[in-house]
């Protein structure tokens, strides 16, 4: 089950690379708050697959950006597990290598990808897409 969240309360978004620059590009391109019809973003920066898992067995994040490119363990295999584990996992986008890798995403199941260099407006887009379903309109 979503998290209950109101019109005030953070969305949690989890951002996991084992480059601190990539996971900053990340929360540099969405910023507080990408939408108006969305309440203000929190991130958990996470840089190992424990605490991954962990974070995201909590109940507790609403989206999880994966560095598909992270070592050793990569964001698309994460994404795997975590739809495979976790009952009403939150939805996941995977940051892919190019463009072409964007089958692999599907393999793991997440529901988006998105490439390097990452692209603010595209991944903007995309978390917007996949948060407002999650969350009531902000006032």
């Amino acid at each position: 089950m979503a998290p209950v969240t109101s019109p005030k309360t953070a969305l949690k978004v989890l951002v996991y690379s084992d480059d601190v620059h990539t996971r900053q590009q990340v929360i540099l391109a969405l910023g507080r708050r990408p939408h108006p019809d969305l309440p203000e973003l929190e991130y958990v920066e996470v840089a190992t697959e424990p605490v991954v898992v962990q974070h995201m067995d909590s109940g507790l994040i609403d989206l999880a950006v994966l560095d598909g490119e992270a070592v050793p363990a990569g964001g698309m295999g994460i994404a795997k597990q975590l739809k495979d584990e976790i009952y009403h996992c939150p939805p996941v986008i995977v940051l892919t290598g190019r463009p072409q890798d964007a089958w692999l995403a599907t393999w793991s199941r997440a529901e988006a990808a998105v490439p390097h260099p990452i692209d603010p407006l595209q991944l903007a887009e995309t978390v917007v897409t996949l948060l407002r379903d999650r969350a009531p309109a902000a006032t």
